[in-house]
Order: C-alpha cells, then structure tokens, then sequence
C-alpha cells in the first residue's frame, strides 16, 4: 500500500528523510517545469520502468506527475518490486502552489 502524502506532509516528511524525489510526467510537461531537485523518468514511454532496475530499494522515493495518478501508478509498481520507501505526493501544480521551488 502506498502512502499519498500532501504538500504539508511532503515538507514534513523531507525534513526528516530526504530521498529521492521523482517527477514521471511525460518531456513535454517537465519542459513547461519541474519541482527544483526532481528526476525524470516518464511513466508512460517505458524510462520509468526501465530505471527501476537501477533504484535502491533500501532508498525513500517521494514520486510526483501531474495530477496524481501517474506517480500513483508508478508508486505501486515499485512497492510490487519490493521498495519499501515509496509515497506519492501527487500532483505538480498542487506541490508548486504549496511553494516548491519550480525549475525550468
């Protein structure tokens, strides 16, 4: 079962373990921003799948896309891979209003 944290649980929960936040929107989306830190590896062309294979699953992983199902998605396919770490923190616009520094 994977944890759907909010903007206010995200912040509190990275004040005690950073992690590894990753953005699985699709290129054309990170163009338009990013949350400042965040990896890509899109969802729905493969990558994401793909770059699991090199993730540590002893590693806290704190998943966004641009709604929240994506990162929904890609949560329980790591959790059905044995990662123990794994949250989704929903959707982008969501964590940028919530003041996430936006990169472009």
């Amino acid at each position: 079962m994977v944890t759907r944290l909010t903007p206010t649980q995200f912040k509190e929960a990275l004040a005690k373990e950073k992690g590894t936040l990753i953005d699985v929107r699709g290129a054309s989306e990170v163009e338009a921003g990013y949350i400042e830190g965040a990896t890509n590896y899109d969802i729905t062309n493969g990558d994401f799948v793909k770059a699991m294979d090199s993730l540590d699953k002893t590693k806290t992983y704190y998943l966004y896309c641009r709604s929240g199902a994506r990162s929904g998605r890609a949560a329980d396919l790591l959790v059905q891979a044995g990662f123990e770490n794994v949250f989704n923190v929903g959707g982008f616009e969501e964590l940028e209003g919530a003041g996430f520094p936006v990169a472009y």
